[in-house]
């Protein structure tokens, strides 16, 4: 396991460095000279090279990446163009709102999708079966920003349940400001994760040591908890921790609807005024949250199934 466990942070070690490399050059690809968006159209020569070479820009383009991961080594993500604080603390400030995010709308709906997946396999082709299948295909083909859009015109601006803007200030104030976002997000994972609970069942339900189990008398919903769940829940785990990425880039249309704070809507704003030491920053830490999930699913399936070990 300790063998697997290295291995698998090595490579998780290279995916982060590659991948923040690409995109230090993707965003040095992108049109516009960022100091005279910065500046304004006013602005000189002169004041625009002297931006230049406070952000770095003056150097060749493999000094600054080697400037930027040195940085890194060291803890220094760079400072902000506008206001000249460490990107660091930008980032950290608003990262937990996202993580919240994140972390609400995927726990309400594994906690809603595995029985429902569950039960659905246990009683295949019944009326709840069926009624669920329709219903969880229908979730999984709305996008989150379409079903943001509809949740705020409903219960936010119609029947005015929930608030519509904002994070909260406290603790159950803020609970409440999540559920609109959380149900956006979490909503399309419902039906994903019960179709996929329920494959996963009937395929495991079919096997021997379920039929063993069976004929010792052991009833069928025991069956599912001890036996067949901690099989099943394998291809769950891994599509949570693939899922990331898929929750993150959501997460940015979210924020933008609901007016939330969080990295969505500070790279949307990083982006339009060329804000590149905070692009970068908040790339460098999205992608370590993925591959970090990434990571963690791997080990847990391997501690669940220590068949996957050896793939690696």
């Amino acid at each position: 396991m300790w063998l697997y466990f290295l291995k698998r942070v090595a490579l998780a070690i290279a995916i982060i460095v590659i991948a923040v490399a690409l995109m230090f050059l993707m965003i040095r690809a992108v049109p516009g000279d960022p100091a005279a968006i910065l500046l304004g159209p006013r602005s000189t020569p002169e004041m625009r090279a002297l931006l230049h070479e406070q952000m770095g820009l003056d150097k060749p383009l493999v000094v600054q990446i080697i400037t930027f991961f040195g940085g890194l080594l060291h803890g220094n993500l760079g400072v902000d163009v506008f206001s000249r604080r460490p990107v660091a603390d930008i980032v950290l400030e608003q990262l937990p709102f996202t993580i919240e995010l994140i972390f609400v709308s995927i726990v309400w709906a594994v906690v809603v999708a595995v029985p429902l997946g569950c039960y659905s396999a246990v009683r295949r082709n019944s009326f709840v079966d069926h009624v669920t299948g329709v219903l969880t295909v229908a979730t999984i083909a709305i996008p989150s920003f379409v079903m943001a859009v509809y949740a705020l015109l409903i219960f936010a601006v119609t029947l005015r349940w929930l608030p519509a803007i904002g994070a909260g200030n406290g603790f159950w104030n803020g609970l409440v400001h999540l559920i609109l976002p959380s149900f956006a997000i979490g909503i399309g994972w419902v039906g994903y994760i019960s179709r996929l609970v329920r494959a996963s069942m009937l395929e495991i339900l079919g096997e021997n040591h379920v039929r063993m189990a069976r004929s010792f008398g052991i009833s069928e919903w025991r069956i599912v908890a001890r036996y067949a769940l901690p099989l099943a829940i394998l291809p769950t785990v891994t599509i949570l921790g693939v899922g990331i990425a898929w929750l993150l880039s959501s997460a940015v249309f979210i924020e933008v609807v609901f007016a939330r704070p969080g990295i969505g809507a500070l790279i949307v704003n990083a982006v339009n005024t060329r804000n590149y030491p905070i692009v970068m920053g908040v790339v460098l830490v999205t992608t370590f949250l993925i591959v970090a999930a990434t990571t963690l699913s791997d080990l847990i399936n391997a501690a669940l199934d220590p068949r996957t070990r050896e793939k690696l």
